[in-house]
């Protein structure tokens, strides 16, 4: 059977017209592979893709046994960020229609961002835009080292809006300004340093290596304790180190020390045994 991790990018969904827009393969125990599937318009961003995006984030998000999330594009590009023709109707459109229009992309992104699951961008040929955004709301992002990175959205003179939650979560708010203000494109080793991405791989199979070291990791963690640890991020970030904080985080660790993963991982260390969720494979 085909590896959907590691077979080349470019041969993983056929395109025709009858391919949906997002291809999820589930071959792989506890991994699903998402791809974009517009490779004909470099997997562009239009209000059809996001909706399929969309969907398939809530329905991953409800499924028992997802513990990884990879996603790619197909064809030579992650995702060239907005379609033209969608950007195109979108000038037509009223202020308040743009603004649900764009509001769509943000619960797409926020979908993705609230999936308990281990997230994982798998980049190539280039990430521009709501593309690169997409990466960012991911909690680990990899590319190849040929890979390009821009967000052009103020040589249209346009904002980086949506996306902004997240990239600046990634780069920070001084490099964010600095890529969102001058629409500069960029290679794989500038958006490693900027931590944009996570790890910069030489081709199509150290990119598959990496995401596979990266699911035999998480494979070896309890699933739960993967999405407290996400949820645990997310909660303390910019907070004060107050009392109030600190009983809060003494309170989650104490609720996971006596959940039954929490029990099992211990007991596991103590037998010098496997945890049960790392038994498979």
């Amino acid at each position: 059977m085909p590896n959907p991790i590691v077979d080349p990018l470019v041969e993983v969904v056929d395109s025709n017209a009858n391919s949906p827009l997002v291809h999820i393969d589930s071959s792989l125990e506890g991994i699903e592979v998402v791809t974009l599937n517009r490779p004909d318009r470099k997997n562009a961003f239009n209000a059809e893709l996001i909706a399929a995006l969309h969907e398939a984030f809530e329905t991953l998000r409800g499924a028992e046994g997802v513990r990884v999330v990879l996603i790619r594009g197909a064809g030579d590009t992650f995702c060239a960020g907005a379609d033209l023709e969608w950007m195109r109707d979108a000038a037509g459109y009223t202020e308040s229609e743009n603004r649900e229009d764009a509001f769509e992309m943000a619960k797409m992104l926020k979908a993705l961002w609230d999936l308990p699951a281990l997230t994982v961008a798998m980049i190539h040929g280039g990430a521009f835009g709501g593309g690169a955004g997409l990466a960012a709301a991911c909690d680990v992002a990899l590319a190849t080292r040929d890979a390009k990175f821009s967000f052009s959205e103020v040589r249209l003179g346009l904002i980086a809006a949506t996306i902004s939650p997240y990239v600046v979560a990634a780069v920070g708010p001084r490099t964010a300004r600095t890529l969102f203000a001058t629409g500069r494109v960029f290679d794989a080793a500038y958006a490693e340093r900027v931590g944009l991405i996570t790890e910069a791989a030489d081709d199509f199979d150290a990119l598959g290596a990496a995401a596979e070291r990266i699911i035999d990791q998480t494979m070896a963690c309890g699933p739960q304790a993967v999405a407290e640890s996400k949820r645990l991020v997310s909660d303390v970030v910019g907070r004060h180190i107050d009392r109030a904080l600190m009983e809060e985080t003494a309170r989650r660790i104490a609720r996971v020390r006596v959940s039954p993963e929490g029990q099992e991982g211990v007991r596991a260390f103590l037998e010098r045994r496997k945890p049960g969720w790392a038994q498979q494979g």
